[in-house]
């Protein structure tokens, strides 16, 4: 999971909508975003926890008043205020829009009524084009990043301890076995015991009477679906008209540039970025093709020798014999002479002998019949070979297409970004026109990806009336059926139980390992930290040659803690790319943490500056101003990709101003609000400026 960008919407001290959070990755890989105590730092944090899961970390507050007051106060009686975050991430080539939401409004008695939470998700992939998942969105989020280990990537980091406490140790091997995806086998070994009891009885078809009450609904079904398509022409329409526009702004953009360079390598990237796109849908069309056509080759690799064991057996036998034609041996018995100079007459040994050459030359056909045969499977083997090198090809076409169009997106966005700030007004404005068709053509491929979720799920429906309207009672020999799927499930749980065993116990070994290192290179102390066969942690003092406990004090917890949380993705990042159980590789894992080196002193503020960027492949840090400066920032700053600052609006007349000095220039953090309320703004520090 790679986070692209969050935006909130009234979400407590943010007023309105804020401007898009765009966060870091890659090489520079962490976000940083300052501000001061109360001023909505771990409103952020709890930001991403409501969206996901629905959860909000200890330290927040009155978690049920989400809603901004300032935008409750001012609107009308029974009026509904909206109040939502939108996070955008990234999740195997593909990119997912999650927006979680409710609703508020005064009644008539001036209390405040709130609404219950949606949440909702479409999915995009390399085209560009968005489309509702086929499964739940919090379904698909916790494959992604189950819910019960959130508090291992979104955490507030002055009481990042209480992972460790007595009363949670005994979650901590459940979490784990999710992020490592044993959790998967428990589930599977759960299903397939659940599976063998229901496989016991007799299977029975269950007919349908009430056909006319389903063919009514039929038509209803019909006449939804007709809507929906002529919205979705309609919106298709929209788009097309929105894309000329924005064919019309751009080629009026690259002409007013005096840019020569600039110029040439937008006309060359937008060439780049459009002929790759359309190769990676037709390499990802070529494979389905290839896989559809030809994938059931490669479930014959156990039958085809079987078959070349059959036939060799029965030549052996002399039940194939081979090249002896009915023909041949009739020509011999009316010459009377066998080809070795006998006599063949009626009635003598040797007659009959060549007599019995008639039954067996009888079966010619089938000889010639296996031989072609025998020719088709040679062929089928070499056909296997050529699949998987087909396959293999085209998927490493992919790999790179995907690759270099990353590469001309990013390229693309750093020019666009140019024109943004170009010092010609009206290039600038032609750019932020052309941003605002960007966003509406997002807008409507979202709404275009809505209205095929509806579809989808209608037409799903309609699919089910039909079968149920033509289903007819039908009762089959099923139970032998039922038989064999049982003892293949009591096989199948056996050998999932032998796999969890194994795995949990080189998985536990390799993360202690990790942790371990982690919190040697950070602790000054002699400690080694231990993980049990339960997964407690423990810190063990050594130097006499006898291990014995020790009680660690609190910053030693904070390390340990973030030493174990570095150490889970770390191991799994690593195990998950060798050991991966099923599925592609899902080993990129992002870290949110607040206030991280709080209660730390000097020597470890600095040593877990120093670490945490390595933890993770993307880190957001939400610090206070006394917090990021020294040790902090002088370790920090070659990782930093994104920054920003909350500033924070107080309605107090006598309030004290802040400020915090960064790359030169001096963004406020506290200033006077210009009416009562409180709120919090969102200021983009602007490093690439």
């Amino acid at each position: 999971m790679k986070l692209l960008s969050i935006k909130l919407c009234n979400f407590r001290q943010f007023y309105g909508q804020t401007p898009e959070i765009s966060l870091a990755s890659g090489e520079e890989n962490t976000t940083i975003i300052h501000g001061n105590n109360g001023s909505g730092k771990t409103t952020l944090l709890n930001a991403f926890t409501w969206v996901f899961y629905e959860e909000f970390t200890a330290a927040f507050t009155s978690p049920e008043l989400l809603i901004n007051k300032r935008a409750i106060m001012q609107a009308d009686i029974g009026n509904a205020v909206d109040c939502w975050v939108e996070i955008y991430f990234e999740h195997e080539y593909k990119h997912y829009q999650v927006k979680r939401k409710c609703y508020a409004c005064l009644d008539q008695n001036g209390t405040i009524q709130y609404s219950k939470n949606q949440l909702f998700m479409l999915v995009a992939e390399e085209d560009g084009r968005w489309y509702p998942p086929t499964q739940q969105p919090d379904e698909i989020i916790n494959r992604i990043l189950p819910k019960s280990l959130h508090q291992y990537f979104f955490f507030d980091g002055e009481h990042i301890d209480h992972i460790f406490r007595s009363n949670d140790k005994s979650r901590i091997a459940e979490d784990t076995k999710e992020l490592l995806g044993v959790k998967v086998l428990d589930r599977s070994i759960d299903h397939l015991k659940k599976a063998e009891k229901i496989l016991e009885e007799e299977l029975k078809a269950i007919g349908d009477i009430n056909i006319k009450k389903k063919l009514k609904e039929k038509t209803k079904l019909e006449q939804k679906i007709e809507s929906l398509q002529d919205k979705k022409k309609t919106i298709v329409e929209t788009l097309n008209n929105q894309e000329l526009q924005h064919k019309e702004i751009s080629d009026k953009l690259i002409n007013l540039s005096s840019n020569e360079q600039l110029k040439n390598l937008k006309i060359k990237l937008d060439k780049q970025e459009a002929k790759l796109k359309n190769e990676i849908r037709e390499l990802k069309q070529q494979i389905k093709q290839l896989i559809s056509s030809q994938g059931y080759l490669n479930f014959l690799s156990n039958i085809i020798p079987k078959f070349n064991t059959i036939i060799t057996d029965l030549r052996q036998k002399g039940e194939l014999p081979s090249g002896i034609k009915k023909q041949f041996v009739q020509q011999l018995l009316n010459r009377q002479t066998c080809i070795c100079g006998q006599k063949l007459i009626e009635g003598n040994n040797y007659y009959q002998q060549v007599k019995q050459w008639m039954d067996k030359a009888g079966i010619a056909a089938i000889e010639e019949s296996a031989i072609r045969l025998e020719s088709q499977v040679h062929e089928m083997e070499e056909k296997v070979i050529s699949f998987w090198e087909n396959v293999d090809e085209k998927q490493a076409k992919l790999e790179q297409a995907r690759l270099e169009l990353s590469r001309v997106e990013i390229e693309l966005d750093e020019i666009n970004q140019k024109f943004r700030n170009y010092p010609d007004e009206d290039i600038k404005k032609l750019q932020e026109h052309l941003d605002k068709i960007n966003q509406t053509i997002r807008e409507l491929q979202l709404e275009q990806g809505g209205i095929q979720h509806q579809l989808t799920s209608l037409e799903k429906q309609l699919e089910t009336l039909d079968k149920e309207i033509t289903k007819q009672k039908q009762k089959e020999e099923k139970q032998i059926l039922a038989k064999r799927r049982k003892d293949a499930s009591t096989e199948a749980r056996d050998r999932l139980l032998e796999v969890r065993s194994r795995l949990e116990k080189q998985f536990r070994l390799s993360l202690e390992k990790r942790v371990q290192a982690i919190f040697t290179a950070i602790s000054f102390t002699p400690y080694i930290p231990r993980l049990t066969s339960n997964y407690e942690l423990n810190l063990i003092e050594n130097t006499s040659g006898i291990a014995v406990p020790v009680a660690a004090s609190t910053g030693e917890n904070q390390i340990l803690s973030l030493s174990f949380i570095g150490g889970i993705i770390d191991s799994v990042r690593k195990w998950s790319h060798k050991n991966t159980l099923m599925g592609p590789d899902s080993s990129t894992f992002p870290i949110v943490m607040d206030s991280p080196f709080g209660s730390l002193d000097e020597i470890y503020r600095r040593q877990v500056a120093k670490s945490i960027p390595k933890l993770a492949n993307q880190l957001i840090i939400l610090v206070t101003k006394t917090q990021w400066r020294g040790e902090v920032q002088g370790e920090t700053k070659d990782y930093i990709g994104k920054e920003y600052v909350l500033v924070y609006y107080s309605p107090k007349p006598d309030c004290k101003q802040d400020s915090i000095l960064l790359n030169g220039v001096d963004y406020p953090l506290v200033k006077q609000s210009p009416n009562e309320f409180e709120y919090t703004e969102i200021i983009d520090v602007g490093r690439d400026n």
